[in-house]
């Protein structure tokens, strides 16, 4: 009962969502030790969107819109899962799987978005950003 409850603990923020939990037990000791993932980058997308899922044909259709301080939640949350220490970069990843769902950016899309972030359009609203980037 222990493990479940170290589980439901840890994984509270997510409800709802599929979460990658690995436990690892210790046979002689029987101490365990619970670690949590992040669910994907579609899965939180679909969350803060309030959707049911992304749209069928992404690139006719539009199924929600993103605001940019969304995007970078997301990109935070996602950090140790994007691979880069670029916060600008991991957002435009974020950007990525919206273009795959369908979901614009601010009224935007999601192409149009990255292309404004490379000219520096959303600089200013990146440095709001930059300690909690760093710190997670």
């Amino acid at each position: 009962m222990a493990v479940v409850n170290e589980i439901n603990n840890k994984t509270k923020d997510f409800a709802g969502m599929r979460v990658p939990v690995k436990v690892t037990v210790d046979v002689e000791t029987k101490q365990f030790r619970v670690e949590v993932g992040t669910p994907t980058t579609a899965a939180l997308i679909v969350k803060e969107l309030k959707l049911s899922k992304g749209a069928h044909q992404p690139a006719r259709e539009t199924v929600g819109d993103l605001s940019m301080k969304a995007a970078i939640k997301i990109a935070i949350v996602k950090k140790k899962d994007l691979r880069t220490a670029d916060l600008k970069k991991a957002v435009k990843q974020v950007i990525g799987t919206c273009q795959s769902m369908g979901v614009t950016i601010e009224g935007k899309r999601p192409k149009e978005v990255q292309r404004a972030i490379d000219e520096g359009v959303y600089d200013n609203l990146f440095k709001e950003f930059m300690e909690e980037w760093e710190k997670s």
